[in-house]
C-alpha cells in the first residue's frame, strides 16, 4: 500500500525517515509492535518517540523490565538527549518477597505471582502518570513469566483494551530472545516494525527495517536502510523514481571539447545518464570532469562521488591537467565526496546523492564508479535494480549522469563486472590500442537514446592540458580489438590535438 495522503493527526516517532516510511507515523490510540535482535536499534527508536510526544507537551511513559533506569539514560546521553520532566521512567522489578526464596509460596509458580504483580504496577504507574505516549521494554520478560500461548496472548489482549480506553500509543519491544516462532503480539498490535542487522564478511555492520503489518493504513512497502548515530536513529527510504516528476527544458550538456561534442552529436542530453567503459587507466574520470568544469563554467553546480581514488590524490592529478576541483569546490560550485563502499549502505548512498540534487540544486552527478559501487553492497542481488531507481531519480530531476565502470583486461575481449549499458542512455567505450609500438587510446560511442551520435573512433590523448581528441580514424580497422591495420587512406594517428 501506498501514495495515501499524509494523515495530520498520526504520533509521529521522532525519526524523519521512519515517519517517512509509515506515511506520517503512527496511528494514535493503537498498540504497535517494534521487533528485533539486540543492538538493531528498538531503544533509540523508543526514545525518539517518546521525545517527539515531549516536544509536542504530551506526557510520555518509559516501563523498563529488562533494562535498569540508569542504563536507559546513560543511553540517552550517549546521543546527546536529557529526558525531560514530562518523559517518566518506571524500572519495573520484582517485589523482594519474590526475590527471596523463603518467602516463596510452594503452592503457586512464582511466575504467576510476578506476572501479577507485574501487571498490576504497569496498570498503577499508568493510572497515577496518565500518559499519552507508552514504552514497554520487552516482552521477551512478559513472555517468560507467562510460560504458556495462551497466556501470553491474553495478557497483551488485556494490555491493548486498558490502553484502548485511555487513547493512549503504545510502542511495545521484543527482543527475540525467546520463542521467535510466537506470532501471538503479530495478530494483536496494529502495526509491526521489525528490525534487521545484517554483518557481511567485511566492513561494518548493515542495519535494515521493514513495516510487515499496519492496519488499514499506507505504508512504504519493502526493506529500507538504516544507521544508528550519535544523535539517533537515520533511516533512509527506498528510493521510488516514479514518486519523484519535474518539468524541465532537456538541451544538450556540452564538454567544453568540439571534437567530443561531435562525437557525441552535440553533447549528452540534460537529464539523461551516460556509462563510460573501458579497462583502467583509460581516462574515465576525466571525461566525466570534462563536463563537470563544463557545467561549472556555465554556472551550474556539479556533484561527484568517488569510491576508487583518494581525494588529495585526485586533486593534485587533475589540478595539472588544468581541473581545479579544490576552487570549484571552495566556491560552492562542487561537492565532491569521498565514499567509503566498506561502512555505507546502498540505501545510504542513495539518500547523499538525493540530497546533493534536491538540496544543493546539483545538475551534473558523477559516481566514479560502478566498480565501487557494486563492492559496497556484496550482499546484495539488486545492484540493477538499485542503480535503475537512482538513474530514473536523478533524470526526473533534470540531472545529467555520468558513470564510470572499469572492464577486466587491457586490450582485446573485455569483460565487465555487470551489464549495465542498457540502463544508460549514452554509452562511451573507452579503449587501448597498439599502433607503431607505442600504446594508444580511442573512444567511441556506442549507443545514444537521446538523439544521433558519430558512428566513428577518435583518438584521444590526456596530457598537461587535459583530454584532446583527433579525426576520425577513417581508415583503420580492429582498433577496438587492439591491434589495428591500415585499410585505405587514414587520418594520421598523431594528428590528436596536443600530442607529443
Amino acid at each position: 500500500m501506498n501514495d495515501k495522503p499524509d494523515a495530520p493527526d498520526k504520533a509521529r516517532t521522532g525519526v524523519a525517515g521512519l515517519d517517512d516510511i509509515l506515511i506520517g507515523g503512527l496511528a494514535p490510540g493503537h498498540l504497535f509492535l517494534l521487533e528485533g535482535n539486540p543492538g538493531t536499534g528498538k531503544t533509540t527508536i523508543a526514545l525518539s518517540f517518546l521525545l517527539e510526544g515531549a516536544r509536542n507537551g504530551e506526557q510520555g511513559l518509559h516501563i523498563t523490565l529488562s533494562e535498569t533506569e540508569r542504563e536507559l539514560r546513560n543511553g540517552a546521553l550517549s546521543h546527546g538527549w536529557s529526558l525531560p520532566d514530562n518523559i517518566e521512567v518506571f524500572e519495573l522489578v520484582p517485589p523482594e518477597s519474590l526475590l527471596d526464596a523463603a518467602q516463596q509460596q510452594s503452592l503457586l509458580y512464582s511466575s504467576d505471582l510476578e506476572l501479577g504483580e507485574a501487571t498490576r504496577q504497569i496498570f498503577e504507574t499508568f493510572e497515577r502518570i496518565r500518559p499519552a505516549r507508552v514504552v514497554l521494554d520487552s516482552l521477551s520478560e512478559i513472555r517468560l513469566l507467562a510460560q504458556s500461548s495462551l497466556r501470553y496472548r491474553r495478557q497483551i489482549l488485556a494490555l491493548k483494551h486498558y490502553f484502548a480506553r485511555s487513547g493512549a500509543t503504545v510502542l511495545l519491544l521484543d527482543d527475540l530472545t525467546s520463542d521467535t516462532l510466537d506470532k501471538t503480539v503479530h495478530s494483536v498490535v496494529h502495526g509491526v516494525i521489525r528490525l534487521e542487522e545484517m554483518a557481511p564478511e567485511y566492513g561494518a555492520e548493515r542495519r535494515r527495517l521493514r513495516i510487515s503489518k499496519y492496519r488499514g493504513q499506507a505504508f512504504r512497502g519493502g526493506f529500507h536502510d538504516f544507521a544508528i548515530k550519535r544523535g539517533g536513529i537515520q533511516v533512509f527510504p527506498r528510493l521510488v523514481a516514479s514518486e519523484h516528476r519535474t518539468g524541465f527544458d532537456r538541451h544538450p550538456m556540452t564538454s567544453g571539447v568540439a571534437e567530443l561534442d561531435a562525437l557525441l552529436g552535440g553533447g549528452v542530453e540534460q537529464g539523461s545518464s551516460a556509462l563510460l567503459l573501458g579497462p583502467a587507466g583509460t581516462g574515465k574520470s576525466i571525461f566525466t570532469l570534462q563536463f563537470v568544469a563544463a557545467a561549472v563554467k556555465r554556472g551550474e553546480k556539479a556533484a561527484i562521488f568517488v569510491f576508487d581514488e583518494e581525494l588529495g590524490l585526485l586533486f593534485n592529478r587533475t589540478r595539472a591537467m588544468g581541473f581545479d576541483l579544490e576552487q570549484m569546490r571552495d566556491r560552492g560550485m562542487l561537492h565532491i565526496e569521498q565514499v567509503d563502499a566498506a561502512e555505507l549502505s546502498p540505501g545510504e548512498f542513495a539518500h547523499r546523492v538525493r540530497e546533493r540534487v534536491d538540496s544543493a540544486q546539483a545538475k551534473t552527478v558523477v559516481i566514479d564508479s560502478l566498480n565501487g559501487y557494486q563492492a559496497a553492497m556484496p550482499d546484495e542481488n539488486a545492484l540493477i535494480l538499485h542503480i535503475h531507481e537512482l538513474l530514473q531519480y536523478l533524470n526526473r530531476q533534470g540531472a545529467t549522469t555520468f558513470l564510470t565502470l572499469a572492464q577486466h583486461g587491457l586490450v582485446g575481449d573485455m569483460k565487465s563486472p555487470v551489464d549495465l549499458t542498457y540502463l544508460a542512455d549514452t554509452v562511451i567505450l573507452l579503449r587501448y590500442f597498439e599502433a607503431f609500438g607505442k600504446v594508444r587510446r580511442a573512444v567511441s560511442v556506442i549507443k545514444k537514446r537521446t538523439g544521433p551520435h558519430e558512428d566513428t573512433i577518435r583518438e584521444y590523448r590526456i596530457g598537461g592540458s587535459g583530454l584532446s581528441m583527433g579525426a576520425p580514424l577513417g581508415g583503420f580497422q580492429g582498433v577496438l580489438r587492439g591491434v589495428p591495420t591500415l585499410a585505405g587512406h587514414a587520418a594520421p594517428l598523431s594528428s590528436a590535438p596536443g600530442s607529443e
